[in-house]
């Protein structure tokens, strides 16, 4: 699927949405696209995700309620690399396992007070998961 496809049907997918944090979800979009350029989208797991070629590396967790939260991963599977290491100084990264971490969205509030250090975490996280 053309990239243009991709995005149209994402674009599709998000005029469809009921939720009750949908323009959360499009301003933390913006912000993903604005950060990395150069990352695809598409839908996964239900909401919106993005990397580089057919790799995920960052995806939103919308479902179940009105959640909204950012997982950044290394793909679908966890990487063996038990080295692996990500620097998170302004600790907005909860760990679920040392290659996967969480960003938890409170409300309009927080998510506009983790805007100012997320696209910066973004360019390196991208950097360092993908070749």
């Amino acid at each position: 699927m053309a990239v243009a496809e991709k995005l149209s049907a994402v674009d599709s997918y998000m005029d469809e949405l009921q939720h009750g944090r949908k323009a959360e979800i499009e301003t933390l979009r913006r912000l993903i696209l604005d950060a990395v350029p150069d990352l695809n989208e598409r839908i996964k797991w239900n909401a919106p995700s993005f990397g580089k070629g057919e790799d995920d590396r960052i995806t939103m967790r919308i479902h179940p309620g009105d959640r909204l939260q950012l997982i950044l991963h290394r793909g679908a599977k966890a990487g063996a690399d038990d080295l692996f290491r990500f620097e998170d100084p302004e600790k907005l990264i909860a760990w679920a396992a040392p290659d996967r971490g969480v960003v938890t969205f409170k409300d309009a509030e927080d998510l506009a007070g983790k805007s100012v250090a997320l696209p910066e975490i973004l360019r390196r996280w991208v950097a360092c998961t993908t070749r």
